[in-house]
């Protein structure tokens, strides 16, 4: 999946999903980026997509970008 800006999602990006609401990118499928908290063997049968976690929405699957999504740090320098 990519950002709307054409970034590639990668795990640990942190993510402005809305105004308000921030999240971190805890599992990418896509890139087969896994957290070890968010074993691939536990959330590889979504096939597609990236998983965020945020404190003010919990964690959510998203096959598509939000046109709102927005790359606020990358953990490394990729």
């Amino acid at each position: 999946m990519n950002y709307p800006d054409g970034q590639i999602v990668h795990l640990g990006d942190k993510v402005k999903l809305w105004e308000g609401c921030v999240g971190v990118v805890v599992c990418s499928i896509d890139t087969n980026e896994f957290d070890e908290k968010f074993p691939a063997a536990e959330w590889d049968y979504l096939r597609a997509g990236v998983l965020i976690e945020s404190s003010q929405a919990g964690l959510i699957h998203y096959l598509q970008p939000e046109s709102t999504f927005q790359l606020l740090d990358r953990r490394d320098s990729r």
